[in-house]
């Protein structure tokens, strides 16, 4: 066996309770500490957290639906599991390092799998400066955010404000504006994986702007400095037939 020790873990929902006692009792559920793979019940929020908690010890993660969407989730079905286990195909991804500066002189860091997003607080809308490795790129965004998301994120967030859709494995970054009013018509940037993004706020203290970090959120910031963590790693597990970049492929072509 691939896996000898199993660790069960599961959102709050009815549903993904129920399935942790099933699992659990099925095949047992091994310490978080000693685990050779976690089996994330929930949905894709759930997942994100189960993901951060594995990195530190480069544990793999398979996740089985128990929440909504699920994108990053394999269909739930307790039966065949250290099968599917022993099949599963990893994929690698690297993290977003942010590093936020509020208004106040604090220094906030956190990681993202998915992405790096900055959002007006108030009515007023967000002016933005971009600098892409040292060289400023916009000068002034009117705009309602702006965020840089990995290639696994971009079906998220950054595929609802029409941003690209990247396979895993290509290196690049989406940097892709949220309802921008000035420029009205640009249509965002890929970048290269290893490029730092630096976003400034203008008039930061009368137009107030929040930055968060997958689920971690910092308030009234100054500047934003997003760059890929090379040192931290994920893994998640897929069955063959629906592995991550079929997925991302099959999401580009849906017409609902």
């Amino acid at each position: 066996m691939r896996f000898k020790s199993i660790a069960f873990e599961a959102a709050h929902y009815p549903d993904a309770q129920k399935a942790l006692a099933l699992l659990a009792h099925q095949y047992g559920n091994a310490p978080i500490e000693s685990a050779d793979v976690i089996i994330s019940l929930g949905g894709d929020g759930f997942m994100l957290r189960s993901l951060h908690a594995a990195m530190d010890r480069k544990v793999p993660v398979y996740g089985m639906n128990r929440g909504s969407v699920g994108f990053l989730m394999n269909t739930y079905d307790q039966d065949n599991l250290l099968e599917r286990l022993e099949s599963a195909e990893a994929a690698i991804l690297h993290p977003l390092h942010m590093e936020a500066h509020d208004i106040d002189g604090n220094i906030h860091k956190a990681l993202a799998i998915n992405e790096v997003a900055l959002l007006r607080e108030t009515r007023m809308a967000a002016k933005l400066s971009i600098t892409i490795d040292g060289v400023l790129r916009m000068e002034e965004m009117i705009c309602d955010g702006v965020l840089v998301a990995t290639p696994a994120g971009s079906t998220a967030y950054n595929a609802s404000a029409h941003g690209p859709i990247i396979p895993i494995g290509s290196e690049l970054l989406a940097l892709t504006g949220i309802s921008s009013y000035r420029p009205k018509h640009w249509r965002g940037a890929l970048l290269p994986h290893n490029t730092e993004v630096i976003v400034k706020v203008r008039n930061c203290r009368e137009r107030l702007v929040s930055v968060t970090a997958d689920y971690t959120e910092v308030r009234n910031v100054e500047k934003v400095i997003i760059r890929e963590d090379k040192e931290n790693i994920a893994t998640l597990l897929f069955d063959p037939e629906h592995n991550l970049n079929e997925r991302i492929i099959k999401e580009q072509f849906l017409t609902y």
